[in-house]
């Protein structure tokens, strides 16, 4: 598995990308299945309010219309980029699955209460598949999930204008969930590091033996 640029026949031939596939899979449903009680329990949990200067200053406004609409453009051309790119798309899943495992920990350690004038950024598709409460979940704070998500997606696909629009897209999204006071700002600045951690773990992991 040494040329990132093979295709889908020529990777599957290959026992160590089926297993190492397949297992990120069936990690990935696992993770899924377990993720709505996780939340519901950060949900219910006190935390602890942050003093956020930025915040303090820029006012509220509800932007979930274009932020959405950023997020999941960004999520199309980053999926569509690696659908064809069997190897990428491997660490990518492989990062992603440890993103989640990062964020899950975080969140365990970190208890925290929404920033104040926090307006709810609403996503039907979270909210339906992972989200299952019946009150929204503001607490899924430390890190920005959304954000890092992005970043994950602009380091995954080649170099070249794609990742160049990943990159501002990912500046958009960072700003627009602070105008949304949907997160901290240092939910946003962790992103960065803790993505770029993932998806270096996850070359390893992919990484032929």
């Amino acid at each position: 598995m040494n040329s990132p640029s093979i295709s889908w026949r020529e990777a599957w031939a290959q026992p160590a990308f089926r297993g190492r596939l397949l297992t990120v899979l069936g990690l990935l449903l696992a993770l899924a299945a377990l993720l709505p009680r996780f939340f519901a329990w950060v949900q219910a949990r006190p935390g602890r309010l942050l003093p956020d200067p930025l915040l303090a200053w820029l006012p509220a406004h509800d932007v979930s219309g274009p932020a959405f609409a950023v997020i999941y453009l960004g999520i199309g051309l980053g999926v569509v980029t690696l659908a064809s790119r069997p190897l990428r798309l491997l660490r990518a899943l492989w990062a992603y699955l440890l993103l989640h495992l990062f964020r899950c920990l975080t969140l365990f350690l970190l208890p925290l209460e929404p920033p104040t004038g926090l307006i709810v950024l609403r996503d039907p598709l979270v909210e339906r598949f992972f989200y299952a409460a019946p009150t929204p979940i503001t607490k899924d704070l430390f890190f920005s999930g959304h954000t890092a998500t992005l970043l994950l997606l602009a380091l995954a696909v080649p170099p070249g204008w794609r990742r160049q629009v990943l990159a501002v897209v990912t500046f958009l999204i960072a700003s627009l969930v602070l105008v949304q006071h949907a997160h901290y700002t240092y939910d946003v600045l962790a992103a960065l590091p803790l993505t770029l951690l993932a998806y270096k773990v996850a070359g390893f992991v992919v990484k032929p033996r």
